[in-house]
């Protein structure tokens, strides 16, 4: 009896460390909808396209970033992962939810298709919610820009001298 009762004690930790494991795993796989409500809020910091080559050159995805093994990101938003297939974008969220426990990182169901669809309706939404542009100076940070490395710009000011 003793030795049933250690084996069901360790196989119910082992089920309880997997249950804890997958928890910091943040990475999901969603449809049209649910990424429109998921997004609706707050923008993406950047799409990651993991789509193959060839589909990248057929249909290139605006504002987004290529993956390659080693990508370093820093998400300061969601991150949105577009491949071929789903089976292909869920494991390459996966491994950035790997990276960065505790950020969303959402895997398009659906692929480019569907990815298009939602780019198009959170468009509408900023676009409807937004209304007219405040007054005064603005700075718009583009999308992606999430990705680490050397930066394309460099925002400097100072004053100006006087004539």
């Amino acid at each position: 009896m003793n030795t049933l009762n250690a084996s069901s004690r360790w196989l119910l930790l082992a089920v309880l460390s997997l249950c804890g494991a997958s928890s910091y795993a943040d990475a999901s796989l969603r449809d049209e909808v649910d990424l429109i409500e998921a997004l609706k809020r707050q923008p993406p910091c950047c799409v990651i396209d993991a789509r193959s080559e060839a589909k990248q050159a057929q249909h290139a995805l605006a504002d987004a970033l290529k993956y390659r093994p080693g990508l370093r990101i820093v998400p300061t938003a969601s991150v949105v992962v577009v491949g071929d297939d789903n089976q292909n974008a869920l494991k390459v969220a996966n491994a950035l939810s790997t990276q960065h426990p505790g950020k969303a990182i959402y895997a398009v169901r659906g692929g480019v298709t569907a990815w298009e669809f939602v780019r198009k309706a959170l468009d509408k939404v900023t676009a409807s919610s937004s209304g007219a542009a405040p007054a005064g100076v603005s700075f718009v940070i583009p999308h992606n820009t999430c990705e680490t490395g050397t930066p394309l710009q460099i925002l400097r000011s100072g004053t100006k001298a006087k004539p």
